[in-house]
């Protein structure tokens, strides 16, 4: 857990200035030839390029999200902000700390959930979270009532909490994934697609408590989404991503100004990210 008193007093929570990613492919798939050196009359593939040349600034307390559709590059981005990946260019600082130089004091001030939540699945909901609070040195005493009151919030009943993460469903586990990164307070968090698989019940709790984070807590949050709805009620701003590069950045109300009415209505959001992108939504992970 980061000290609240130690967060540098600078305007920005989040600046990725010309961040860029790729990933290489290999053209073979015999990995025995590969290792020899052979290319056996194979053709080099191009890198894929995830993240490209991307610049974006988040300011504090601001709940900034990021669409796009699958493989635009919204995952990448957030596992370079996580330290999870390193740039290829270009730098990544969090409350003016960079990723790559001081990783360590990152890690401290963000945490993540993604739609892919890891668990140990045999083990119960208070025993995952308690052995995650160790990890950032909360207090056992402290970590067990904030997770009960986590978990309540959420919408998880007391008797579901020792229960094992294996028998429940993929909603509620998803929930103990949003309630571990609360429990550390992160200053930054993270949020990749945290409401997928969640009934419409659930994605209202989620929502409300992510207000309540920023609100009372004062935390950043970037969010990536699907669900355009979720993103036009939870976003100051919102960004929006094609084959890792920005093709538009606004506040929800400016956005839609992007797009002319057609028949008398107003452009929807979805209606902005069919122009920019030309793709539909697909509510899938990348």
């Amino acid at each position: 857990m980061y000290p609240a008193s130690r967060v540098p007093h600078v305007e920005h929570a989040l600046c990725v200035e010309n961040a860029t990613k790729m990933f290489r492919q290999h053209g073979t798939r015999n990995w025995l030839v590969r290792l020899r050196g052979a290319t056996n009359g194979s053709k080099k593939r191009a890198p894929v390029v995830a993240v490209n040349n991307l610049s974006m600034h988040v300011q504090r307390g601001e709940i900034f999200g990021v669409l796009g559709p699958n493989g635009s590059g919204k995952s990448t981005l957030v596992r370079l902000i996580a330290t999870l990946l390193i740039p290829d260019s270009g730098t990544i600082t969090v409350f003016g700390h960079d990723v790559q130089r001081e990783e360590m004091v990152v890690k401290r001030m963000i945490n993540r959930v993604s739609v892919d939540a890891a668990f140990f699945k045999k083990l119960s909901p208070m025993e995952n979270l308690l052995y995650a609070a160790r990890l950032y040195g909360v207090n056992a005493r402290q970590a067990r009532q904030q997770a009960l009151t986590i978990l309540a919030r959420l919408g998880i009943k007391e008797r579901d909490v020792y229960m094992p993460l294996e028998d429940m469903s993929r909603g509620m586990q998803q929930k103990v994934a949003i309630a571990r990164a609360f429990l550390s307070s992160p200053i930054l968090l993270l949020l990749d697609e945290p409401t997928t698989g969640l009934d419409p019940r659930s994605k209202r709790e989620v929502q409300a408590f992510v207000r309540e984070l920023r609100e009372k807590h004062e935390a950043t949050i970037l969010l990536t989404t699907h669900d355009m709805n979720e993103a036009e009620a939870l976003c100051d701003r919102i960004a929006i991503l094609d084959e890792g590069r920005i093709v538009a950045l606004d506040t929800p109300a400016g956005l839609k100004r992007l797009v002319p009415q057609a028949d008398g209505h107003e452009p929807t959001l979805e209606d902005v990210f069919m122009a920019l992108t030309g793709k539909a939504l697909v509510e899938d992970e990348e």
